[in-house]
């Protein structure tokens, strides 16, 4: 999962209920583990529906002091025209793809797979999506950004063009404001298809997620992944 970087455990997985028939891989924030977002899908689940949630390697983030924490790739400031750590970015992006390929040989067409994630783990699952060669069932992108926007334009995306996309953003977030979910959903309608990028706000809600929140989320699971009869 992490290429040379081997600190990272195995994924916390929760599994369908009855015969897997589709999957969501879900990447958590900075500085946290795959243990709580399973626990969250866990209460949300759809019982086709396997739930993998992978753990970020562990390395100095430049933004928290070089302090070492599980990270997907360095985060050198937070404002939209910090610099960014474009290798770790797409070396992360490619270890996800390699996640999907895993999947795909266990038996999940990666159409039948929502590729979704928190702040930063949201940040490279819209990365991943738009840059990767797999047909992916759906994004869902929680209180994030796009990564390396800049370099980024319609032809880039190959499989993806007319991908769903749930990106969801708390009105009160401190650590990632609303602007960046604004900016970012400016970005998505630009290269993707507008009427297939839904964006949902709520009120009052800090840098986390809420019970509405969650809902939305298993309605779009539900909606991208039914049950194959």
């Amino acid at each position: 999962m992490c290429g040379n970087n081997m600190s990272a455990p195995l994924p916390t997985i929760v599994p369908a209920a009855c015969k897997a028939t589709a999957a969501v891989i879900f990447l958590h924030g900075l500085g946290d583990t795959g243990h709580g977002w399973a626990q969250a899908m866990a209460g949300i689940r759809t019982p086709h529906v396997k739930y993998i949630c992978p753990h970020a390697p562990v390395m100095p983030v430049t933004l928290n002091m070089n302090m070492a924490m599980p990270s997907w790739f360095d985060i050198i400031g937070l404002n939209p025209d910090a610099q960014e750590d474009e290798s770790g970015i797409k070396r992360a992006a490619e270890n996800v793809k390699a996640l999907i390929d895993q999947e795909v040989k266990n038996g999940i067409p990666s159409h039948r797979i929502v590729l979704g994630g928190f702040s930063q783990g949201g940040a490279l699952s819209l990365f991943t999506a738009l840059t990767t060669h797999q047909k992916l069932g759906g994004v869902i992108a929680l209180s994030c950004w796009l990564p390396l926007r800049n370099s980024l334009s319609k032809s880039v995306i190959t499989k993806n063009k007319d991908i769903s996309v749930l990106q969801c953003h708390g009105e009160a977030d401190p650590l990632v404001p609303l602007i960046f979910g604004q900016l970012t959903v400016e970005k998505l309608k630009s290269m993707l298809k507008p009427s297939n990028v839904t964006f949902k706000t709520y009120s009052g809600m800090p840098h986390s997620a809420c019970p509405e929140e969650m809902m939305d989320i298993k309605q779009f699971i539900e909606k991208q992944l039914p049950p194959i009869n």
